[in-house]
């Protein structure tokens, strides 16, 4: 079975095309330049960028090696060279050679790096879990279970936890095991940035967290003991905590780590340590004692805590760390650290020319001089939302709504590839019957609009947008008077919007609901102006505090409904994504006390990473709020654009 790169339909072996979106199944698209590459390249002939799927495999021999006489071990496929291939498919060919059977000693491990030669075909293990789970067996091709080293990560994968690495494909013949999952062996190892002195207390704290969440997660497969080798401890392109692979704990839950030689002698370094919480707190020090850096108060107190026995469990250790992590900032209150968020296994809608699309993130932030002169195009665009009810209101006036669309049209010397995408979020107000039925009608009015309005390749212009902005005001407007409301019993809503076309972006807003957009040159921006007379006063030229020392000052001074289309100006920008940017559309439930001004390095900067769920994320900012907030409805639209170089085009 072939699974399509651009669209996940399922095609036959024989296919060269996918039946369902006509991409290619027998050919590659270069993520940098856009040639058309053989699915075995691992780099493109045109401009060199790396395009294979590279994978880690390792590789383990049961039991002891058979006699001499022994005809099936003799027909062994080892010893390998680099460039001979992994399984009988020939499908992972060997990127460095492989020793000979009897050079490896038994329950050892070999790893090596491979190349996916045939990335669109359903790897072997899934078929094997499916099989399983219908009780069929596999023994026809020589292959009958799934190798017991690969269990662990099978058992991990439902948590999609960016911190483990996914596996990829697994099987076991003869006495061999072969597990291949991501290829991290070149992450940055949290050790070396450990002594960066540009690293802060506070996101050290950060990386004790994600420690022990991921604790807690690898308990549930008795692979906790990963987290206990130094030099398996990774770190992403975000920065964030991530191991290499997983080591499996020994019986009766026992640790084997050699820690440095150096490490303190408070430290226990003999084999077969009971496996606690404390263990922790013997990585930590060995990361001070390696890196050379200095242990802070607090931290030097609670992992003396940890010593001591003082703390049993994860949710103890991660409650000090909140609170260490509210002291660093300053904040008195508790701090809720936030959580890794888990790698999307969704299928989003997305616009993608490779799947190493992590890999040419990397290359592009090392060469932004390059990129700033080559035409740019749009690679994957995906969306999340999310809206609640809050902690104190019994209904809920928010509404919000998108339209996602990609077109992709493909010939042997030509591809395009093309997306547009309408999100409209609504803070309604009116109460009961009122709020929530004019954010519905201005949803509803403003996607009906653009479905008969928006039929080019190019966004609406400033007009358009203006005149649907004015109906939707009109179709509220209608109801208050038809329904004979008056005063504050007039139904209305806020509105902010955001309509895109490849890499072209307008925004629209009338009221306080805020568009902000993050990229990683210039952190967090907010794109929209509230419309209220705080505001209002500034633009005049009064100064901020005593702009918003006024009992009016965040009253708004426009929304859609109270009045006629003569009194709605709404605000319109436009402008074009040239990196890859994260935007948020929020209520005021969510941008209330500058929560994201506060927090957005924590729970929106980790989102621009692919690897990141975007339904995850919009979780945990509704959860935020709800921390620190809650005092209104809470609506959060996240939309996550991705770009790349056209150097096809610039040429």
């Amino acid at each position: 079975m072939l699974i399509c790169p651009q669209c996940k339909f399922e095609n036959p072996n024989t296919n060269k095309f996918c039946q369902n979106c006509g991409a290619s199944l027998t050919h590659k698209v270069c993520s940098e330049c856009g040639t058309h590459l053989a699915l075995n390249a691992q780099q493109c002939d045109n401009c060199g960028a790396a395009c294979g799927a590279v994978l880690w495999a390792i590789i383990t021999k049961e039991g002891t090696f058979r006699v001499e006489g022994d005809e099936k071990a003799k027909s062994s496929l080892f010893p390998l060279s680099a460039g001979s291939y992994l399984d009988s498919q020939k499908r992972y060919q060997l990127l460095e050679p492989l020793p000979a059977l009897e050079e490896i000693a038994p329950n050892t491990e070999i790893c090596v790096r491979v190349l996916d030669c045939q990335p669109y075909q359903v790897p072997l293990l899934e078929v094997m879990l499916e099989n399983q789970q219908k009780g069929l067996a596999m023994s026809s091709v020589g292959i009958d279970k799934i190798p017991s080293l690969a269990k662990p990560y099978v058992a991990l994968q439902s948590w999609c936890h960016q911190g483990i690495p996914p596996i990829h494909d697994a099987w076991q013949q003869d006495d061999m095991q072969i597990v291949l999952i991501e290829d991290r062996s070149n992450w940055q190892q949290l050790l070396d940035l450990w002594q960066d002195d540009s690293i802060s207390s506070l996101q050290i704290v950060h990386f004790f967290n994600q420690m022990t969440q991921l604790w807690s997660v690898l308990e549930k497969a008795n692979c906790r003991q990963s987290l206990l080798e130094l030099f398996n401890l990774r770190v992403d392109e975000n920065q964030s905590l991530t191991l290499q692979r997983l080591y499996v704990e020994l019986p009766n839950n026992t640790m084997t780590a050699q820690l440095p030689e150096d490490t303190e002698a408070t430290v226990p370094t003999a084999e077969a340590q009971p496996l606690t919480i404390q263990a922790l707190g013997w990585v930590w020090h060995a990361l001070f004692r390696q890196s050379q850096r200095t242990q802070f108060g607090s931290i030097l107190h609670l992992m003396g805590e940890l010593e001591l026995g003082n703390i049993q469990t994860s949710e103890q250790l991660q409650s000090r760390l909140e609170a260490i992590a509210s002291e660093l900032q300053g904040n008195p209150t508790s701090l809720p650290i936030p959580p890794i968020l888990p790698k999307s296994t969704a299928a989003p809608t997305i616009l993608q020319l490779d799947e190493q699309e992590d890999e040419t993130e990397l290359q592009m932030q090392s060469n932004d001089i390059s990129i700033a002169m080559l035409p740019i195009q749009l690679i994957s665009l995906e969306n999340a939302g999310l809206t609640d009810v809050g902690r104190q209101r019994d209904h809920n006036e928010d509404y919000f709504g998108f339209e996602t669309k990609v077109y992709k049209l493909q010939f042997p010397n030509q591809h395009t590839l093309q997306a547009r995408g309408l999100y409209i979020l609504c803070d309604g107000m009116g109460g009961h019957a009122g709020g929530e039925v004019a954010s519905a009608l201005a949803v509803n009015s403003l996607r009906q609009y653009f479905q008969t309005n928006w039929a080019s390749h190019q966004l609406p212009t400033e007009d358009d947008i203006r005149a649907a902005v004015r109906l939707a005001n009109q179709a509220i407007f209608d109801v208050n008077q038809q329904d004979a409301r008056s005063g504050v019993g007039r139904m209305g809503t806020t509105l902010v919007m955001a309509l895109i076309q490849d890499t072209h972006v307008a925004v629209a807003h009338v009221g306080d609901s805020r568009l902000y957009r993050i990229t990683r040159k210039r952190g967090l921006e907010q794109v929209t102006v509230d419309h209220e007379v705080g505001q209002r006063e500034i633009s005049r030229g009064v100064e901020p505090s005593v702009a918003y020392s006024r009992s009016d000052a965040y009253q708004l001074t426009q929304a859609l409904g109270p009045r006629d289309e003569n009194s709605i100006v709404p605000d319109i920008q436009f402008f074009e994504i040239n990196e890859d940017t994260l935007f948020v559309l929020a209520s005021d439930g969510l941008s209330d006390n500058d929560l994201l001004t506060i927090h957005w390095q924590n729970y929106l900067a980790p989102l621009l990473s692919s690897s990141t769920n975007l339904e995850s994320g919009v979780q945990a900012l509704i959860d935020l709020a709800n921390h620190y907030n809650g005092h209104d409805n809470i609506t959060a639209v996240l939309i996550r654009a991705k770009v790349c170089p056209n150097s096809k085009q610039q040429q």
